[in-house]
């Protein structure tokens, strides 16, 4: 599995995009970010791995402070990677624009980026905070980044995206943690390694299946 740049900044002709999502941050973006590490803990990490197609489902993210200063931005890179083939053989890898897309190099496609789950609105956010009355706050002008703010020590943050699949095919949703967004303040676990997961997640196309109980009721089977 390829690893894009987890911080790169997008080039100047998906900028303007880009910052479209991002007019519902209040968060300015920090151009003096200190340079350190920041030790972190993840907390809680959920995303089912067998899905269907419409069904949305929930990816949740918690990561505690488990060091002394405050981390200057808690902020989540998420991509997305096919095994194998993609459509009509074209080969797929995650150097796609959008946290939730692969990219097929499948020739004479006039947007090789393919959705692999549709980000619902006004998410993320944190867990059990009612819907913003614009654009999530978490999104970020760094390519597949969202940011959620300082974390201070000791504090621990839980996030929710909302995503529903829309392409059948099994895939590597991963994430890496930061501590900040320019590349200076690292994340890392208690014995110094990058914070980061992936859920390997199948996706299937085909109906539950449902049957009548003694009850007379409709059972769906997952």
């Amino acid at each position: 599995m390829s690893v894009p740049r987890p911080l790169a900044l997008v080039t100047a002709t998906a900028a303007s995009a880009i910052i479209l999502g991002a007019c519902g941050s209040s968060d300015p973006q920090d151009a003096n970010e200190p340079t350190g590490d920041y030790e972190v803990e993840i907390t809680n990490s959920k995303f089912t791995t067998e899905q269907r197609l419409a069904e949305t489902r929930n990816l949740v993210l918690g990561v505690e402070n488990t060091g002394s200063e405050t981390v200057p931005e808690l902020a989540f890179t998420v991509f997305t990677d096919e095994s194998g083939a993609g459509e009509a053989g074209g080969a797929v890898d995650s150097t796609s624009d959008g946290s939730f897309n692969v990219r097929s190099d499948q020739p004479g496609l006039e947007n090789p980026n393919r959705p692999v789950w549709v980000l619902e609105p006004k998410f993320p956010r944190f867990v059990g905070e009612p819907p913003p009355r614009g654009l999530s706050g978490g999104f970020r002008v760094q390519t597949n980044t969202f940011g959620f703010g300082p974390l201070q020590p000791g504090e621990t943050k839980e996030v929710v995206w909302r995503l529903t699949p829309v392409q059948a095919g099994t895939y590597t949703l991963s994430y890496i943690v930061a501590a900040g967004l320019d590349g200076n303040a690292k994340a890392v676990t208690s014995s110094g390694e990058d914070v980061k997961g992936e859920f390997i997640v199948e996706i299937t196309d085909q109906p539950p299946r449902a049957r009548v109980n003694n009850q007379g009721k409709v059972v769906i089977e997952n």
